[in-house]
């Protein structure tokens, strides 16, 4: 009973041989880049969610207090409010 068999050897360097083959034509074209675009309806949504933000400066300042009152651990959720509009996803 043979253990080691030579035409298994064989048929691994010639795969390993394929790949170097691979290898040696991808270096020898030119690479492709990765290129990331942007749709029109994208910019669209860009800008007006920049020109949301920066136009309510009321809008900013309760941004700014409801940030403070987290960060001080003082903000409270009302658990009501917040039950009206978990409600409608529960309902079947």
């Amino acid at each position: 009973m043979k253990i080691n068999e030579t035409g298994r050897i064989g048929s691994i360097n010639s795969y390993q041989r394929q790949l170097d083959n691979q290898r040696q034509l991808t270096d020898k074209k030119t690479k492709r880049k990765d290129e990331v675009s942007i749709s029109n309806a994208a910019q669209e949504l860009l800008q007006a969610q920049a020109n949301e933000k920066t136009s309510d400066p009321a809008r900013i300042q309760r941004i700014q207090d409801l940030k403070a009152q987290v960060a001080a651990g003082t903000y409270q959720v009302d658990a009501g409010k917040l039950a009206d509009k978990l409600a409608p996803y529960f309902k079947s």
